[in-house]
């Protein structure tokens, strides 16, 4: 058997990429998670939990060992929270990130998959679908962080040898996924408020996009990520659902009575060009939309 690594595995995007590892029998699958944020009934029981913080390199040291592949989802994904706290993001963010290379690298880990945030690191930009040659003006801690995370990887490829892929996750949504706190994002939010009578709140005119992505999909593109041998240099790949879509459509589309509240800073479009995923990982999202809505909504 084949031994992975999932940090943040006990989270929304990490527990669900740990289930469809499972589904192989050819994999060991660890998690690394602090609980912080993640959950232990978000856990798949065939799963090995280690309760450590991606900052204490001692202890991941000892689950690296003999590792062929760590997939690196632990971190604090909030554009506001990072607004907020700057130095704690940044401390998970950024340093968790290079904890992992390090470790990793002395682990004689075979490859390691950084999930980076394309919604977040591309930032205003002019041209869309925004594809990976587009130069990255993050608005927030929270993208330059990530994309920091990024460059940490493409260094550890070329200077140390160690391969790393960086995915750029666009709105990610699906089971599991937080309804508050720091790592609420607009679907769960607008099902919370569905679900308890409430008028949906819509910031700003609702009309500023995002282009949205299942989490099973994301899932599906870290494994495929491991599994090709032609990448490992440091690579960016968007993965995102290839479509934007508004608050405003979300809202709607979910139901109920909304109103509206003063914008906030952040990114007024966001639409993934996913051609080099479909080229280098032969990827591309298979979730429908509206009928992944209508699941949550069931839920």
């Amino acid at each position: 058997m084949k031994k992975v690594v999932v940090t943040g595995g006990a989270g929304f995007i990490g527990s669900t990429l740990v289930d469809t590892l499972l589904q192989n029998s050819e994999y060991e699958v660890h998690v690394v998670d602090n609980l912080s944020a993640g959950k232990k009934e978000n856990l798949n029981p065939k799963a090995i939990l280690h309760e450590v913080d991606v900052r204490d390199k001692e202890k991941l040291s000892l689950i690296f060992k003999d590792s062929y592949c760590v997939f690196h989802l632990a971190a604090i994904p909030s554009v506001q929270y990072s607004i907020e706290f700057p130095e704690e993001t940044e401390s998970v963010n950024v340093g968790g990130t290079m904890s992992v290379l390090m470790v990793a690298k002395q682990a004689g880990v075979k490859k390691v998959i950084y999930s980076a945030s394309g919604g977040s690191v591309y930032g205003d930009c002019d041209k869309f679908p925004t594809d990976e040659s587009v130069l990255p003006s993050p608005k927030s801690p929270y993208g330059l962080q990530k994309y920091i995370g990024e460059h940490l990887c493409r260094l550890w490829s070329e200077i140390h040898g160690l391969k790393t892929v960086s995915l750029r996750y666009f709105n990610v949504y699906g089971p599991r996924q937080s309804d508050k706190g720091a790592y609420a994002s607009v679907v769960p939010i607008f099902l919370r408020m569905k679900k308890y009578g409430e008028e949906l709140t819509v910031t700003g005119d609702g009309l500023q996009t995002r282009d949205f992505v299942h989490v099973r999909d994301v899932a599906r593109a870290n494994i495929l990520a491991m599994e090709n041998e032609n990448i490992g240099n440091g690579e960016v790949i968007n993965i995102g659902g290839g479509k934007e879509r508004s608050v405003l459509e979300i809202a709607e589309l979910i139901g109920g009575a909304h109103k509206f509240t003063p914008a906030r800073i952040e990114s007024r479009r966001s639409l993934a060009d996913i051609s080099l995923a479909k080229k280098v990982l032969n990827w591309e999202p298979t979730e429908d939309f509206e009928k992944s809505i209508e699941e949550l909504k069931s839920l």
